[in-house]
């Protein structure tokens, strides 16, 4: 690394500007050091000494407190080249004194220096008493002048220190007044961001879909989750909660909450994941969780009530036209799947009555609207009459039971084993009218079971998901399980109707016939 002098106007170096040394003969020196430990005598003479460089420099960029190392004087400032020992203070490179780069005239050290060692060889080789007591005079006054200069000298130093003890209270002061003014900043700074936060976090609050965004507000649990109330919601949430697993990103609240959602609006799995603000893939392994656990945990509200709870609430309706034996309406509905791959699958999915593939379902109802039976799906082309025969219905029934149908379950004889009977309109094929009896009853019939075709609306209606084409991947059977996803889906929406009020009966009326 290159050393160049630091006194004004010498332009000694020790390398080129290509980095070549130079063969000059010339040495460079740091500026002496104030040697504090070392004693009272020493650290005067170094502080001195150090000031004496300064004051012989004469640069404004160098104090006292902090002198760089790479500061540096070169040798041609010295009388012999280099500085002299630091307690011999009579020495003329005690500081620098060549060619500083100022022209003030001054008794120099050397002078005097000079002039001592004159007198001191004079001595020696001349004895006698005059020229002793002449000589002797001179030293008086060299010394009184030396005694002056250091005077001067530490006067000097004094001065330099106030000067910079004077500097360093003013950059001190300027610098504490910047401070509090950026400290004045700041604090109104950070007013504002944290008002700012509080309005940010209030406004969040009112887009976050948590408890508070719901609560004591029906109607938009209405909207979002189909449910009629909050405290059902949160009732249903409580039943579940235990069962559901821990997220990172998602409350188990969120997780009911997006399930629901998603069942009520059919919203897009993109759409989904920008209002919960989750990826896809943890969208739909959460929404295929938490329908497991409905399923699973909400199971018992979808139940076949015990003959005498269906008695006891019979609606006068049902009462005036069948008594007390109605225990179940019946019907199916179809939901449009995507169109399978396989041929064989494809086959049995066709529905002639709708004209595309579906998925079919069987679902009874109680006559109070309550849904008390659901079947797995069948494929659209199965019959209604096959469906009932095979899906379970019938092993519920009891003897003198009445099951209300439709005229396409031809399903008399089916019944007629289990000790119940049917009851569907009558068919006018090959009659050119209907007898007087046949009329009211199939005018009976029709006012009562169209109730089980009210609850399909009600179901449709509220979870639009069983309105729109289900994906293949939907009707695969889950692992260990004979029912499809799908099949869990349909029980949990109808699971989500029944906890809604019922569509036969109204509460009054529920309340009246109880009574």
């Amino acid at each position: 690394m290159g050393r160049t002098c630091c006194v004004v106007g010498c332009k000694v170096r020790s390398h080129d500007r290509r980095g070549k040394k130079l063969d000059n003969g010339l040495s460079f020196y740091c500026f002496p050091a104030w040697k504090q430990n070392e004693g009272s005598r020493v650290s005067d003479v170094t502080k001195r000494r150090r000031m004496a460089w300064i004051s012989a420099i004469r640069r404004t960029d160098i104090h006292f407190a902090d002198i760089p190392r790479s500061l540096k004087v070169c040798s041609r400032h010295f009388h012999s080249g280099k500085p002299a020992y630091e307690m011999d203070e009579s020495h003329p490179d005690w500081a620098p004194a060549l060619h500083l780069g100022h022209s003030e005239v001054t008794a120099t050290v050397s002078d005097r220096h000079a002039r001592r060692q004159h007198r001191h060889h004079l001595r020696e080789s001349e004895g006698g008493g005059h020229n002793d007591q002449n000589i002797m005079n001179e030293d008086e006054r060299e010394d009184a002048e030396e005694e002056g200069y250091r005077d001067q000298a530490e006067a000097a130093v004094e001065e330099e220190e106030y000067r910079e003890t004077t500097e360093t209270d003013q950059l001190a002061a300027k610098r504490l007044r910047v401070e509090c003014q950026f400290c004045e900043q700041s604090s109104a700074e950070v007013t504002r961001l944290l008002q700012e936060n509080r309005e940010l976090r209030s406004e969040l609050n009112k887009l976050k879909m948590d408890e508070e965004f719901f609560k004591d507000n029906t109607e938009k649990v209405r909207y979002y989750t189909g449910l009629p109330c909050f405290a059902i919601l949160f009732s249903m949430f409580t039943t579940v909660k235990p069962f559901l697993p821990v997220a990172k990103k998602l409350s188990q609240f969120q997780m009911v909450l997006l399930t629901l959602i998603r069942l009520r609006l059919d919203l897009p799995i993109q759409h989904l994941s920008h209002i919960f603000n989750v990826s896809r893939r943890t969208l739909s392994a959460t929404f295929a969780d938490t329908i497991d656990v409905l399923y699973a945990r909400l199971a018992p509200l979808l139940y076949w009530p015990e003959r005498h709870c269906l008695q006891a609430t019979m609606p006068p309706q049902f009462l005036q036209a069948f008594g007390k034996r109605v225990a179940i309406i019946v019907d199916c509905f179809e939901i449009r799947t995507e169109r399978p791959s396989n041929l064989m699958a494809r086959a049995q999915s066709f529905s002639h009555y709708k004209g595309t593939h579906t998925m079919k379902y069987l679902i009874g109802i109680t006559p109070q609207g309550l849904i008390s039976f659901i079947s797995k799906g069948w494929g659209g082309r199965a019959s209604d009459k096959h469906i009932t025969e095979n899906c379970g219905l019938l092993n519920k029934l009891l003897p003198g039971d009445v099951v209300l149908a439709d005229r396409g379950f031809n399903i008399k004889d089916s019944v007629g084993m289990m000790c119940a009977e049917v009851k569907i309109p009558a068919f006018t094929k090959h009659r050119c009218q209907l007898d007087a009896k046949d009329v009211e009853d199939t005018r009976a019939i029709a006012h009562l079971r169209i109730h089980v075709e009210r609850v399909i609306g009600s179901l449709r209606n509220k979870y639009t998901l069983l309105h729109n084409t289900i994906p293949i991947s939907l009707l695969l059977p889950c692992k260990d399980e004979e029912f499809t996803f799908l099949d869990k889906i349909v029980n949990v929406c109808c699971i989500l109707v029944n906890m809604c009020p019922s569509v036969v009966v109204r509460p009054d009326e529920t309340e009246k016939c109880a009574c």
